[in-house]
């Protein structure tokens, strides 16, 4: 158990101690959050707070059947992924059940920010090529790597954009380019992507990857129209290029009536790399990309073991597969539809009665399931 400093005390060693960039939340008079259980999270004097910012407890704070399994664990055994254990073959098979059949090759990582890394090279070398096509406005993670294919990131600050990366407009239809009034939104936004493929192809550049998460979150919670990944994938295709989602903040049942974001878009949109994190451990670190044989087998082929100390370890795994499980039993997706829809209900109640609301997102047109809003 750490020291227990005043609040006053604990801002001072911070700002002498941790790097000046790391920001945090409510920072005029922050908040010291010492326990956390559910929904709810506790400051040094008691005062509940309802957690309405944090994108990682999935299933709640500290649920008990997550720390259990954890705990048992740990007590037994927590070792480096080379050695045989049960635990990540299980995790594995939960996983890709879950998943297009195409899907069944796990690399297992610890945040999200490796999976998508991991996602990069996979890419790059089931063809041998380097560029990558991003949309304006994306986040995947803060390694260099990934930084280079984030606006949300590079655009704000000094870096300039590497000649490899090319940024296609965000499919948003309501502050975008094309917007609702359109007569095909999703193909006028594919043909943007087709484009940028033309492009860079007359200057010698061959595509590697398009990335985007299945709804961009960092970018506003944009919801591309209907039939754009499929159209977007065609061209991707095309070009011997990869389709990656981006599943960090989007995943494991958020939507609702379905367990992964990319799904709401039928079944004929399968994209060929799968990343996921955030929610997959309910604050414990633990992500995974998921992919196809034949771009694992290319992976594997240039002869460079990849190795991952902590990714997969039989701790993480164990959680992992608690938070499957809690999942399940307490029917979250079943939540996430009932709530939504509520929300929603009550949330165009406000659109119609205050112009100051622009729009209330939601995928009704895709699958029935609910989102939450935006004010212009």
């Amino acid at each position: 158990m750490c020291e227990l400093y005043s609040k006053q005390d604990t801002l001072a060693l911070r700002e002498k101690h941790i790097g000046p960039s790391c920001k945090i939340f409510f920072a005029a008079d922050p908040i010291k959050i010492m326990r956390a259980r559910g929904q709810y999270m506790f400051d040094e004097k008691g005062e509940r707070y309802l957690d309405c910012i944090n994108n990682v407890a999935h299933v709640g704070h500290c649920h008990p059947e997550v720390v259990k399994a954890a705990a048992k664990q740990m007590e037994l055994l927590n070792t480096n992924s080379r050695f045989l254990h049960d635990n990540i073959i299980e995790f594995a098979k939960r996983l890709t059940a879950t998943l297009p059949q195409k899907l069944s090759v796990c690399y297992f990582t610890n945040s999200g920010s490796e999976a998508n890394d991991l996602a990069l090279r996979l890419a790059r070398q089931f063809r041998g090529h380097q560029d990558v096509i991003t949309l304006d406005h994306a986040y995947h993670g803060h390694l260099s790597s990934l930084i280079e294919i984030s606006p949300y990131k590079f655009q704000k600050g000094k870096d300039v954009k590497r000649e490899s990366v090319h940024v296609a407009p965000a499919p948003d239809t309501y502050r975008g380019k094309y917007r609702e009034d359109h007569e095909d939104p999703s193909t006028a936004y594919a043909d943007e992507v087709k484009k940028i493929i033309e492009e860079a192809q007359s200057s010698g550049r061959k595509i590697a990857a398009f990335i985007a998460e299945s709804m961009q979150s960092c970018g506003g919670q944009i919801i591309p129209p209907a039939g754009y990944f499929q159209k977007v994938a065609e061209h991707v295709h095309k070009a011997g290029a990869v389709f990656i989602a981006d599943e960090v903040q989007v995943g494991f049942g958020r939507v609702g009536r379905h367990f992964w974001s990319f799904q709401m878009y039928g079944e004929d949109f399968v994209p060929d790399i799968v990343t996921m994190g955030k929610p997959m451990g309910n604050g414990h670190p633990i992500s995974c990309v998921v992919t196809t044989k034949e771009i694992a087998e290319a992976f594997s082929s240039a002869g460079m073991e990849y190795f991952n100390t902590y990714g997969g370890n039989p701790v993480s795994c164990a959680v992992g597969l608690a938070v499957l499980d809690v999942i399940e039993k307490e029917n979250l997706q079943g939540n996430a539809v009932r709530v939504g829809d509520y929300l929603i209900e009550l949330l165009n109640e406000q659109k119609a009665k205050h112009p100051l609301i622009g729009d209330v997102r939601c995928v009704d047109q895709v699958s029935q399931t609910h989102l939450f809003s935006t004010a212009e």
